[in-house]
């Protein structure tokens, strides 16, 4: 997104409140995944989307009620505060590629492993929730 906003003559923008937006997409972003970590603590289930055999229990609850993904979204909203900051209206479409690679290279197979762990309990999670938000 810096190289992008840097070194691309076009697509520099500005707007009354531009900053403070940032921030706040910044802050939320931060208490969105501060929120999550703290859920999956309280479970004493893992965080850690690489080893996700170590998953003991599924999280459907709190923020888990709105996003399966919350902790992705967070990291969007972050990735969208740094875009507002640095006031290029290219890196939305950065911001979208990251949707995209999440859905296709992560969550997907994410998705996989918990539909064979949590087998009815997480299709029904996933019916009744939406993946980002």
């Amino acid at each position: 997104m810096y190289a992008l906003a840097k070194f691309l003559p076009v697509g520099d923008f500005d707007f009354f409140g531009r900053r403070e937006l940032a921030y706040f997409l910044f802050g939320l972003g931060f208490l969105v995944i501060l929120v999550s970590l703290i859920q999956f603590g309280r479970q004493h289930t893992t965080t850690d989307p690489l080893r996700l055999e170590k998953a003991n229990s599924l999280v459907t609850n709190g923020i888990y009620k709105y996003s399966r993904n919350p902790m992705y979204l967070g990291m969007l909203l972050f990735l969208l505060a740094f875009g507002l900051m640095l006031g290029n209206a290219f890196n939305t479409l950065l911001a979208v590629g990251f949707v995209y690679w999440m859905n296709h290279f992560q969550i997907k197979p994410e998705e996989e492993v918990l539909l064979e762990k949590f087998g009815q309990e997480y299709s029904v999670y996933c019916k009744l929730t939406r993946r980002w938000f």
